[in-house]
């Protein structure tokens, strides 16, 4: 049996749960791009609120409040099987407990381990490379990072940027973190929203690339390490890279 879910974490751990009080599942598979077949059985669930708190809380009950961390990380990741290397860790997991991380090597966690740790990795560079504009009543930042990491974001720019209104748009995937000097919030946005830029801005664009420019040496540029630090494929949305 595939159990189909709708992309949420929450249609996720109601997915787990039907494979312990249900049928055992094959494999779990978002199903907007599941892959049907005259060979195996498939079965869409409905995302059950209630039945995800449980599964949320014996997770870090019976395992540990790391390990829940590490799946959710992997639920965020990019990773074209992550599900079943959660399906999987957890079967572990819940025979093991908290020492499951131990495990290192086996290859239901160590899969787990080196995804959220890319997760991790990449969420804690864009703290970095995030560059807000300043719009007509808030600020804006758009990135295009490999992972759906702009939750994690969120509470380090809510409170670094407490008295501001501000919205982090993921482009590649069409949603934003939304802050209204009180909460943010996770919200759909289309890839061309038009953002009207504040007069000065211009100005300070200008102002940043020009220091950014001759703040360098040139006998010791490495363009190299540079790219390690700032890879290209997130520069379009640096200004000092336009």
């Amino acid at each position: 049996m595939d159990y189909l879910y709708d992309g949420s974490f929450e249609g996720l751990l109601t997915a787990i749960y039907y494979n312990y009080y249900e049928e055992k599942a094959d494999g779990i598979y978002h199903k907007d791009y599941y892959q049907y077949s005259l060979t195996t059985n498939s079965r869409t669930l409905e995302t059950n609120s209630e039945i995800a708190a449980k599964v949320y809380g014996a997770i870090e009950q019976k395992i540990s409040a790391e390990a829940l961390r590490q799946i959710y990380y992997v639920y965020l990741s990019n990773h074209p099987n992550k599900e079943n290397l959660i399906l999987r860790y957890l079967e572990l997991g819940f025979k093991l407990g908290a020492k499951i991380n131990s495990y290192y090597t086996h290859p239901a966690v160590l899969p787990v381990l080196k995804t959220a740790k890319k997760v991790s990795f990449e969420a804690h560079r864009f703290l970095g490379l995030v560059r807000f504009v300043e719009a007509r009543n808030y600020l804006y930042a758009a990135l295009e990072p490999d992972n759906n990491i702009i939750v994690l974001l969120a509470d380090h720019f809510a409170e670094r940027l407490a008295n501001e209104n501000f919205i982090i748009h993921d482009k590649k995937r069409n949603i934003a973190v939304i802050y209204n000097r009180q909460e943010w919030f996770l919200s759909d946005l289309p890839k061309d929203l038009k953002v009207d830029f504040s007069d000065e801005e211009a100005f300070y664009q200008q102002l940043w690339q020009r220091y950014f420019k001759h703040m360098g040496i040139d006998d010791r540029k490495n363009p190299k390490l540079q790219a390690q630090f700032v890879p290209h494929r997130y520069r379009k949305n640096l200004i000092e890279f336009n």
